[in-house]
C-alpha cells in the first residue's frame, strides 16, 4: 500500500509538474503575465535580461530549498526538490510550445486554470514546487507573527508590483486575476467537486425528524445532546449530510414534522463515506 501511494503521489507531481508548465509556456510568460511566484520573478527577468524562464526558476530555488534545509530540516522533503527540479525542466523543454492566442483576457482565465490545475496536482501528491511556499515557511520561521499564507500573499504581492513596474499596471492587474484564478482551481483540486450540504436541525421532535429523513432521503442521521442558553432546556441535535438537489425535500420533512424547528445550513466540500464516495450496497 505504501509503494502504491508512493507512486501515486509521483505521478501528480510529474504530471502536475508538466501541467503547470504549459500554463508559463503557452499563456503567462508570451504574454508578460506574471501571476505571481518565482516563475512571475522569472518572467520579469526573461524579459528584462532575455534568460531562460525555466532554468532562472531552478537557479532561484537552489538558494531557497538549501535554506529551508537548513532552517527547516526534514519537513523540506525530497518531493519539494523534485517538484521544483521538474516544473524548471518542463517550462524549458516546452518553450517551444506553440501560443494559442494573443488576447490577454483569455491568456489571463486560460493561464491561471492550467497553473491551479497543475499546482493542485503536485499538492496532491503532498509536493511542492519550491518558491513562495517555501519562502513564506522560512519567512513564517523568522517572523512567527506572519503565517504562511499571509506569507505568500506578501511574496506574490512584490512580485506583481515589479511585473507592474517592469511592464505596466494593466498587465501587473491581469496578473492578480490569474493569481486568483489559480487559487481558486487549487482549492478545488485539493477539497474536490463533490460539494454537499451539512444540516444542523434543532427540534423538540427530533427523533420523528430523523426516522422521516432516513426513510425519505435514505441518509444517515446522527443525533446530539444539547441544552438552550436561554431556555436552559435540554434538546436533540440533528446533524445529516445531503447533497444539495436535496436540500428542498428535507426542508419539507422538517417543516411538515415541526415547522416551528431551527435549522441550519452550511456548504460542506468534501464527503467521504457511504453515500458519498462510495455506493451504498443494499
Amino acid at each position: 500500500m505504501k509503494l502504491k501511494t508512493l507512486i501515486l503521489d509521483y505521478a501528480q507531481i510529474v504530471i502536475g509538474s508538466f501541467v503547470g508548465a504549459l500554463s508559463l509556456t503557452m499563456f503567462l510568460v508570451p504574454n508578460k503575465l506574471a501571476a505571481g511566484g518565482i516563475s512571475g520573478i522569472a518572467t520579469v527577468l526573461h524579459y528584462v535580461f532575455e534568460l531562460p524562464v525555466g532554468w532562472t526558476m531552478l537557479v532561484l530555488n537552489i538558494p531557497l530549498f538549501l535554506a529551508g534545509v537548513a532552517f527547516l530540516g526534514k519537513s523540506v522533503g525530497i518531493k519539494t526538490l523534485v517538484g521544483s527540479l521538474l516544473f524548471s525542466f518542463f517550462t524549458e523543454i516546452t518553450e517551444s510550445f506553440p501560443v494559442p492566442t494573443q488576447d490577454l483576457i483569455l491568456s489571463t482565465v486560460y493561464g491561471g486554470v492550467v497553473l491551479g490545475l497543475g499546482l493542485g496536482l503536485v499538492f496532491r501528491g503532498r509536493g511542492s514546487t519550491g518558491g513562495t511556499d517555501l519562502a513564506s515557511m522560512i519567512l513564517h520561521h523568522f517572523v512567527p507573527s506572519i503565517s504562511e499564507g499571509q506569507g505568500i500573499l506578501i511574496i506574490d504581492f512584490f512580485v506583481i508590483i515589479l511585473s507592474g513596474l517592469t511592464f505596466n499596471w494593466e498587465l501587473a492587474m491581469y496578473g492578480w486575476i490569474s493569481l486568483f484564478i489559480s487559487s481558486k482551481v487549487i482549492d478545488l483540486i485539493l477539497e474536490g467537486f463533490n460539494y454537499a450540504k451539512a444540516v444542523y436541525i434543532i427540534s423538540t421532535q427530533a427523533e420523528e425528524v430523523s426516522r422521516k429523513i432516513m426513510t425519505e432521503l435514505d441518509r444517515g442521521v446522527t443525533l446530539f445532546n444539547a441544552k438552550g442558553g436561554y431556555s436552559r432546556e435540554e434538546k436533540n441535535v440533528l446533524l445529516c449530510v445531503i447533497t444539495r438537489f436535496e436540500i428542498a425535500k428535507l426542508k419539507g420533512i422538517v417543516h411538515e414534522i415541526d415547522p416551528k424547528a431551527f435549522v441550519i445550513i452550511h456548504d460542506v466540500h468534501e464527503v467521504l463515506g457511504e453515500g458519498f464516495s462510495y455506493k451504498i450496497h443494499q
